[in-house]
């Protein structure tokens, strides 16, 4: 797909529809996800790699605003795989059949400045050979095995995982003036590897914007190396602990707890624990969390949202005090006023592969900096624990009691160790311990904050977290039964 189809697609697309005297939104996008998955069994004869699968998407989306009497509805239509005006217009129709009143629609979004990010995709990416595709899974598995064999372990390997390339287009015109479209490429890498006589797994990730930064080999062996790392685990006794979370665990709660809490979709649901605190102190004072799409280089940079305006950056927390949240246009109009402005730098049609015509626009982050008013080393941050946990990786996160209430759960399932003394020492069993605990309490139990950080994308997200190493005292941490994990 050509970057100048969807343009044409748009531009006559809106020409065709435009004499109905109404404001209209035309988008069109196209996306390619290309995947490696990873299939290794040492004991059992098996492929290693299964053959790449690659599946496309593409359509058109039509918001449009009618005006009747003093009152303004709101329609929504799409149509899929038709990339001409005719697909334009059965969109309308059905966005002018679906029309609903809302009282809070103000308009839909006009421009707003200009970009800072502009050609900041690999043209070498879009144009990849199904060879160079392979040969990426190839050297995720070949990373992985060759940590093992230098290890001497040759029986009772897994790996699994994904290399995944995704391509995205797309292009956007309204009668509001917006005329502007978006080209990103992305290539990640997740490995999985387990020695299963020995009950481990480990992890790794790689992950950039371009093809000659990526290093699906050095994921590979990062998971053979976390695995290998944790043989001999222990279990634990419940209670609560001094913990150092790892860059992954904290992506993990960052995207499925904190994230979404700090998003005016749950404020205007009424379901976030920080409802009503704008200006309070929600945290330690020594975190700060921003989202910037603007980042060079970062996954989850856009030039433009998908409602056509430019990314940038929201300070949400400052120095523990909660001082904004993400938004689209809708709810920014709607929750904006004298005292608050919400700038719609987030206002995305995510739905894990890539940007989507068959939704509208909600609110999605981009890439969120987590960072310390004050950072320390990696020494430093295990200085002075003298029996803790170190939390690496963890799985199956979510809110419990309603995300409002701030509990939630999650299984430690590896790359996890014992502290001694300000020293990693035992290692700990996987799917061993839950943490059981209230996110409110982890945020304001903060004790320091790694200066080291690290970009990671959890499993089916388009964001990125760029995660430090933080210190939290008195986790709840509780022993999972043999057998139940």
């Amino acid at each position: 797909m050509r970057l100048e189809d969807l343009r044409e697609c748009v531009q006559k697309g809106l020409d065709s529809v435009k004499q109905e005297k109404t404001e209209i939104e035309v988008f069109a996008s196209w996306n390619e996800l290309i995947t490696m998955r990873l299939n290794y069994t040492s004991d059992i004869p098996s492929g290693g790699l299964q053959e790449p699968k690659s599946s496309q998407f593409s359509g058109i989306a039509v918001s449009s605003a009618f005006s009747n009497k003093g009152k303004t509805s709101l329609g929504f239509g799409s149509q899929a795989n038709e990339l001409r005006p005719r697909g334009v217009k059965e969109a309308f129709r059905k966005a002018k059949r679906g029309r609903f009143y809302d009282p809070d629609f103000r308009s839909l979004p006009s421009p707003m400045g200009n970009p800072t990010l502009v050609d900041y995709h690999d043209p070498t990416v879009l144009d990849i050979s199904d060879k160079e595709t392979v040969d990426l899974g190839w050297k995720a598995l070949e990373g992985a095995l060759r940590a093992f064999r230098e290890a001497g372990i040759k029986e009772s390997i897994i790996v699994g995982g994904d290399v995944c390339i995704l391509k995205e287009l797309v292009a956007i015109k309204s009668t509001t003036g917006i005329d502007t479209f978006d080209i990103s490429t992305i290539l990640t890498a997740a490995i999985t590897t387990m020695v299963e006589k020995e009950g481990v797994k480990g992890t790794g990730w790689a992950t950039s914007t371009k093809l000659a930064g990526f290093d699906p080999a050095l994921a590979g062996r990062e998971a053979a190396l976390s695995a290998i790392r944790t043989i001999g685990g222990r279990r634990l006794p419940p209670g609560r602990y001094e913990v150092v979370f790892g860059s992954q665990p904290i992506t993990d709660m960052m995207a499925n707890v904190i994230a979404p809490s700090l998003s005016l979709a749950t404020v205007n649901a009424s379901n976030t624990p920080f409802l009503g605190k704008l200006g309070q102190r929600i945290t330690s004072p020594n975190l700060n969390i921003y989202d910037d799409g603007s980042l060079p280089g970062q996954i989850g940079s856009k030039k433009v949202t998908c409602e056509g305006l430019p990314t940038g950056r929201t300070d949400l927390v400052q120095e523990g005090t909660l001082v904004g949240f993400l938004a689209n246009h809708y709810l920014g109009r709607k929750f904006s006023s004298n005292v608050a402005t919400f700038v719609p730098r987030n206002g995305f049609r995510f739905h894990g592969l890539g940007r989507t015509y068959e939704m509208q626009a909600g609110v999605f982050p981009t890439n969120l900096v987590l960072e310390g008013r004050q950072e320390v080393t990696t020494e430093e941050l295990f200085r002075g624990i003298r029996e803790g946990v170190y939390i690496g990786r963890i799985w199956y996160t979510y809110p419990i009691n309603g995300l409002a209430a701030g509990d939630f759960t999650s299984t430690v399932i590896g790359d996890s160790f014992l502290i001694k003394d300000g020293q990693i020492s035992t290692p700990l069993k996987p799917n061993a311990v839950r943490i059981n605990d209230n996110i409110n309490r982890v945020l304001q139990n903060i004790v320091s904050v790694g200066r080291e950080k690290k970009a990671i994308q959890v499993w089916s997200a388009e964001e990125a977290v760029i995660a430090p190493e933080i210190r939290v005292e008195g986790v709840r941490l509780d022993s999972i039964a043999a057998g139940t994990a």
